[in-house]
Order: structure tokens, then sequence, then C-alpha cells
């Protein structure tokens, strides 16, 4: 299995979150969101656990032995698939010619306001994005 190599963008946005967050830390209330799209991906078919997620997604897909294996990136609810063997169908940011773009706005009950684009090759985030088109149990636990 590769490792996946951070690269200057992610550093980038990293920082670009980290300088809009510093800005809101005056605030009591905010409001993030955080869209994640990913274009000419590779279609898969995978195996997996899914587990939840402290990341820019919800969900995550960890293999047979629990390591992670991709971010899961979805606007679904998929709360009744966690803990639970699934197969997912989707699209592969690390294979191919892939590129993840990451939109992300943050608003302060202030009134600041942060916005961070960024655009890298799929093959160079710390945890590589599948963009999910279908998901099915496959088994009730990961075990």
């Amino acid at each position: 299995m590769r490792m996946p190599i951070r690269s200057a963008l992610t550093s980038a946005f990293i920082a670009a979150c980290a300088v809009g967050l510093a800005a809101q830390s005056g605030t009591t209330q905010r409001k993030e969101k955080t869209k994640i799209e990913i274009k000419d991906g590779k279609d898969v078919t995978l195996s997996g656990c899914l587990q939840r997620s402290d990341g820019n997604t919800d969900y995550v897909l960890a293999n047979e032995f629990g390591a992670l294996e991709y971010a899961v990136v979805t606007d679904d609810d998929l709360s009744k698939y966690v803990d639970r063997r699934v197969e997912v169908k989707g699209k592969a940011a690390d294979r191919g010619d892939a590129k993840v773009r990451i939109d992300r706005k943050v608003e302060g009950t202030s009134g600041n306001t942060s916005e961070t684009k960024v655009e890298q090759k799929g093959d160079t985030t710390i945890l590589p994005y599948l963009g999910l088109k279908s998901i099915k149990s496959i088994a009730p636990t990961c075990r």
C-alpha cells in the first residue's frame, strides 16, 4: 500500500483554514460549510468497514485490518451503515487523473467571513477521497 504524500496545496489549505478560523476567534458561534468534489476519478467498487470521521467528511472506509483507506464524500446520511461491512461504488480520487476540489466557507456571528478554495491532484491528499455513488451492507458487523 502506498502512502499518500502531503502536497504544498494541502498545506496551503490547512494554513488558510487556520487563518480563517483565527479571524473567527472573537465570535461565540460560527457556521462552517465544506464542499468536496472529485473530478475525473476512476470508477471503483470496494468493500470495507464504514466508520465515522473526525475530518472534512462524515465517513471513512477502513480495510479488514482497521486501516483507513478512503474519506467518503457524500451528502447522504450513511449512519445506518456505520460499523457495518459495506460495498461501495464511486470515483476514487487517487486513481487516474483525478482532482479534488475543496471549497470551505466559515461565517461568524459578527459578520466575518472566510472562504478557501483549493484544487489539487487526487493522489496528494493525506487520505484519498472516494466520491460515493452507491452503498450496500454486506455484513451486519465489520468482523
